[in-house]
């Protein structure tokens, strides 16, 4: 597969683990690479007063509406949503779902949504359409923090009634329902800390369970790739690299087939290169004839307070255009003035 080479071309080169930090007073600090900033001398209540006057207006003022969601963080639009209501009697989600239409009314819900609720809106749904979406429950469990898995998980019995690991049972079958359920459990290491000899201990591990037998030992693969760091995958990566023939991908591909390995796969890509991995599915997104407006949202919203400014940089790098200019080509009206909007500033 092509796509490899832009992951993993120069899966031997060392990775730079401070490179995503600042020191403020002294400490490490993370980087803020989200594109959505608090709003400076926000107002929960001017906010409210504003949409609902966008809302009640003659023909509905979409570009006043746009202005508002975009410019403010989850946080703040989670206050206008209180207020809001607070003053009008109406929640603002039903609101904008009754004045706004199509895409635009799509991006506009999500980006009314807490992170976990939107997160479980997504898996659910995933796994409620005729056919599970595989790739987006793969997908969100693959690159969201412990933290927010459990978050997650909460969230989604809240909201249906049901827990979250009894629909993945349900809904899918196999080594990919262990995958799935591997990452549920939130237990990954998230510490920055490489352990070398682990690293070592792993590809041989992995070669050993794949490569090199004449089966293949799913569950081994599952248990490091869902257990490990980031970083401490990249090394065990640069390993295996070294002991075969062949890069994990490629041997993945080779060894596994259907499901499993398209999730293992995606959780490898997403360990060497988060960024890349979104610029990737937005990509996808828009090549071709036809354009898939649910990735284009559930990235855009859901990345644009985390790394956003990096998958678009990522995008230019892999793809040799601005992610921006494919939007324009590729979508219009003021849903494409969101999707711009979430991008940052040109």
């Amino acid at each position: 597969m092509s796509f490899f080479k832009k992951f993993f071309g120069k899966v031997i080169r060392d990775r730079n683990n401070d490179e995503d930090t600042i020191r403020v007073k002294g400490k490490p600090t993370p980087k803020y690479y989200g594109t959505v900033s608090p709003y400076p001398n926000f107002n929960a209540s001017s906010d409210a007063s504003v949409l609902q006057k966008a809302i009640e207006s003659k023909g509905v003022d979409e570009d006043v509406i746009i202005a508002v969601l975009v410019r403010r963080s989850n946080e703040q639009r989670q206050k206008i949503k209180v207020v809001y209501e607070a003053s009008t009697g109406e929640r603002l989600d039903r609101a904008l779902k009754s004045a706004l239409r199509s895409d635009l009314e799509d991006i506009s819900l999500a980006l009314l949504m807490s992170p976990a609720h939107f997160d479980a809106y997504l898996l659910r749904k995933a796994t409620k359409r005729l056919g599970t979406d595989e790739s987006v429950l793969v997908e969100v469990l693959a690159t969201r923090t412990n933290e927010e898995i459990l978050e997650l998980k909460r969230v989604f019995k809240e909201e249906y009634d049901t827990e979250l690991e009894e629909v993945i049972k349900d809904e899918t079958s196999g080594d990919f329902t262990t995958a799935l359920l591997a990452m549920l459990k939130a237990n990954k290491d998230e510490t920055n800390e490489i352990d070398m000899d682990l690293a070592q201990r792993d590809a041989e591990t992995l070669f050993e369970s794949g490569e090199n037998t004449s089966g293949v030992n799913v569950s081994a693969f599952i248990d490091i790739l869902t257990k490990r760091s980031g970083p401490q995958l990249s090394k065990t990566f640069q390993q295996y690299a070294r002991i075969s023939d062949l890069t994990l991908p490629k041997a993945l591909d080779l060894e596994l087939k259907g499901d499993i390995e398209d999730c293992l796969t995606d959780i490898v890509k997403c360990s060497w290169n988060k960024p890349a991995f979104f610029a990737e599915k937005l990509h996808l997104a828009m090549k071709g004839y036809g354009t898939c407006e649910d990735t284009l949202i559930r990235v855009l919203v859901s990345r644009s307070e985390i790394d956003l400014k990096k998958i678009v940089e990522e995008y230019r790098t892999m793809y040799d255009i601005r992610v921006q200019e494919d939007i324009l080509n590729d979508t219009k009206g003021h849903y494409r003035d969101v999707l711009l909007g979430l991008c940052g500033p040109n």
